[in-house]
């Protein structure tokens, strides 16, 4: 009831596992630091070298020094070198952690052109899912799993839609700018943040002309410097089909979206459904969460627009269940 309360409340006022084997190495400490490879000289070129690589790469002046250290000096070597001592430290560091429960996280949603991905990254505190490094884990994989639909070379008629598992998308290729793939960006994550970490699930949705792909996700939680990316606890992606483009699209999507996320719908239904019953978890029967006098169908019919599937994610759905199990 208290989702539902929100989401009602918030329309009115805008009125509009992926396991990780063990590896015994770990990073260097502080006492081999200068004990190992050759010694970087004192000049000012060395210093400025460590200080450029403690700003590109956000490690300690002491992981620095030895990455520059055991490459000779050599700057892009260096960077590979410490991106690579710390995977090791995340995956055994995954290793000891693994079996931990991971019921908090976040949704990530990302739209780019005719393609809308749905993302679910899950966590152990709600403290971490706050971080902004977890929220960029979140970022690599909608961004991993949007190139994937991407690449998928298909002649749309109608809509496509689809789903990754865990293990698929451990396996995706982060994309151009990073090597590895996803389940390296979760190890080195989970070393960074000491939390256990599962890259749960995704969805994406492609689309050609005439169909439109509304969203929501709720309990969004902004954070700029992710760019287009929305983050929260629930999301929803509706997919419609419409004759031609209406201005209201975005608006009447965001609402379609808002009732799936509040209703929890199992299917869509047809407007020949009648209210109650086992109708009741359909989605064009059901009351319309802004005015439960009319059904969504009802809603829905003078708008123009077809109702044809939707996508509902809530972040550590299956968890109790599993639990109890």
């Amino acid at each position: 009831m208290s989702l539902l309360r929100s989401l009602h409340l918030g329309l009115v006022a805008r009125t509009g596992g992926c396991s990780a084997g063990p590896l015994p190495l770990q990073w260097p400490q502080p006492r081999h630091t200068f004990h190992a490879g050759p010694r970087l000289s004192s000049s000012a070129s060395s210093k400025e070298l460590l200080m450029k690589l403690r700003r590109k790469t956000g490690y300690s002046f002491v992981n620095c020094k030895k990455a520059l250290e055991t490459c000779g000096g050599d700057l892009k070597q260096a960077e590979s070198w410490l991106h690579e001592q710390a995977r090791k430290e995340g995956w055994s560091k995954a290793a000891k952690l693994h079996g931990r429960k991971t019921k908090e996280g976040l949704i990530g949603l990302l739209q780019e052109g005719n393609t809308t991905v749905l993302v679910e990254v899950n966590c152990e505190t709600d403290f971490v899912a706050r971080n902004l490094k977890f929220q960029q884990l979140v970022q690599q994989v909608a961004l991993g799993t949007m190139l994937h639909c991407q690449s998928l070379k298909d002649q749309l008629s109608t809509y496509s839609k689809g789903f990754l598992n865990s293990s698929e998308l451990c396996e995706l290729p982060t994309g151009p700018e990073r090597e590895g793939s996803l389940k390296d960006q979760l190890a080195l994550a989970i070393g960074k943040l000491g939390e256990n970490m599962t890259l749960k699930r995704a969805a994406w949705v492609k689309v050609p002309t005439g169909f439109y792909v509304g969203s929501y996700v709720h309990g969004v939680m902004h954070s700029p410097s992710l760019h287009n990316l929305v983050l929260g606890k629930y999301g929803a992606l509706v997919i419609c089909e419409t004759s031609e483009w209406k201005a209201n699209l975005e608006d009447l999507g965001r609402r379609l979206g808002q009732h799936v996320v509040g209703m929890s719908p199992l299917s869509v239904g047809s407007l020949d459904d009648e209210p109650g019953g086992e109708a009741e978890t359909k989605m064009l029967s059901q009351p319309y969460l802004l005015d439960p006098s009319i059904t969504l169908g009802q809603y829905v019919q003078p708008q123009g627009v077809s109702v044809v599937d939707f996508v509902r994610f809530e972040c550590g759905e299956g968890e109790e269940a599993a639990e109890s199990e």
